[in-house]
Order: structure tokens, then C-alpha cells, then sequence
């Protein structure tokens, strides 16, 4: 069982390695966003990012995805909708705002 401190240096090494490859700034963008807005979704996402970058749904919704499962720093909820709102996890907050410069 690995100890919290190890956990977040795990995830710290996936989010600069996760990073190292965006050579638009669409997924650092991505990052400040969930930090700015706390709660947002796929589509909100989406409407933020078309004021900057040429993006489509599916291509957020996928990035989103990688963000979530093989980061591991997203938490999704479901409304009565069925839309999923996604939430940086309170834990990683420090992490992320280090990384990408946003507050």
C-alpha cells in the first residue's frame, strides 16, 4: 500500500508527463478551467475553450476522460440529467495549481 505523499508524487509524474505532449496549451487551459470553476461539464468545457482553441466535443470529452481515469484527478457526477459535472479532487488541488500556474 503506497502512502498518500507517494500517491501524489505518482500523480504529479503523470500530470507533467501528461503535459510534456500538449503542444497547443489546450490541456493546460483544460486544467486551469477545472481549477478556476471548481464544477464544470463536458460542454461548458467545450464553449470556454472555442473563445481560444479550434476544439470539438468528442476531443475534450476524450481528454477529459485521460484526465480522469489514467491521471486519476477528476471526480465526475452525474445529474438527474444524466450529464456528468466534473470536479478536480480537493487533494490534487495544490498539485495542479503548481503545475499548470493557475489560482
Amino acid at each position: 500500500m503506497r502512502s498518500p505523499s507517494e500517491i501524489k508524487r505518482v500523480i504529479e509524474g503523470r500530470l507533467r508527463s501528461y503535459l510534456s505532449r500538449d503542444r497547443t496549451g489546450i490541456r493546460r487551459e483544460v486544467l486551469r478551467l477545472f481549477v478556476k470553476t471548481k464544477s464544470i461539464t463536458i460542454a461548458e468545457l467545450v464553449a470556454e475553450l472555442q473563445k481560444q482553441f479550434t476544439v470539438t466535443f468528442h476531443a475534450i470529452a476524450s481528454m477529459v476522460g485521460i484526465i480522469a481515469s489514467r491521471i486519476g484527478i477528476l471526480h465526475a457526477i452525474r445529474n438527474a440529467d444524466g450529464v456528468n459535472r466534473y470536479e478536480l479532487k480537493e487533494k490534487y488541488f495544490d498539485i495542479v495549481i503548481r503545475i499548470v500556474g493557475a489560482a
